[in-house]
């Protein structure tokens, strides 16, 4: 498994959803993870993704971490603000 935690930031780099950001919701195996973007990936019905589709971006969203680590219930717009704030810096740089 290539460091994946739950709460890490991912982009996917296959499939249909190539490019896409995502959150690691958890983990399955070695092999596969549960991601959410909030979007067309409701946390309700999380996307099972292999991790070699998977490239990480060294960033983890820490506080939906800690909800995730302490079983608390993560909302979809938690996560879509989340990913659309860390876009525009990104943008900005």
């Amino acid at each position: 498994m290539a460091n994946m935690q739950p709460g890490q930031v991912v982009y996917s780099t296959a499939g249909r959803d190539e490019g896409r950001t995502f959150i690691v919701l958890s983990i399955i195996d070695d092999n596969h993870v549960y991601i959410s973007d909030g979007d067309l990936r409701k946390v309700s019905k999380p996307k099972k993704k292999k991790v070699k589709h998977l490239k990480s971006t060294g960033i983890v969203a820490s506080s939906i971490k800690e909800k995730l680590l302490s079983n608390i219930k993560v909302e979809d717009f938690e996560i879509r603000e989340y990913l659309t704030l860390l876009s525009k810096k990104e943008q900005e740089v």
